[in-house]
């Protein structure tokens, strides 16, 4: 397992049915930044708690208000008029990067925001794929259950 949240991020993304999950999650108000660092604490062994998940939701939510959700706007906005304009294509793909290394800098917020935290040795990945999700609006326990297999791999 990678020990730092961007790599873990990035492996845990890639695998078979992550990505599309993740995506599933964030239709229904879950944040995909949150869902992987919940992921990775959570099989660090890190014990999720009350206070540490509203640590982690403030350190999200300016974020991903004032900077990703913009970017992530913009490019869907751009999406269908982008397929017939070569120019709009390119700037797309621009805010498109964009909106990628901003959810990278949140994954290095939220990583900074718990490394005092310490590794107890118990998996509670469970706790805080619910925890980080407790403000979606229509979670879809489903995909939340089935991106908690794909993560464990049980």
């Amino acid at each position: 397992m990678s020990s730092d949240l961007w790599s873990f991020s990035l492996s845990t993304y890639a695998l078979p049915g992550v990505e599309p999950l993740c995506l599933r999650l964030q239709s229904t108000g879950a944040s995909v930044c949150l869902l992987l660092c919940g992921a990775w604490l959570g099989r660090r062994g890190v014990i999720c708690t009350e206070p540490r998940l509203q640590q982690l939701q403030a350190v999200a939510n300016a974020w991903d208000t004032d900077v990703v959700q913009p970017l992530r706007t913009l490019r869907r906005q751009w999406k269908a008029a982008s397929m017939a304009d070569t120019e709009l294509h390119t700037l797309r793909e621009k805010v498109k990067t964009l909106e990628l290394e901003a959810e990278r800098i949140l994954l290095l917020r939220l990583e900074q925001a718990t490394q005092s935290w310490p590794q107890e040795g118990v998996t509670e990945l469970s706790a805080w794929l619910e925890g980080v999700t407790a403000g979606a609006a229509h979670l879809d326990r489903d995909a939340l259950h089935q991106l908690r297999v794909a993560v464990t791999g049980t």
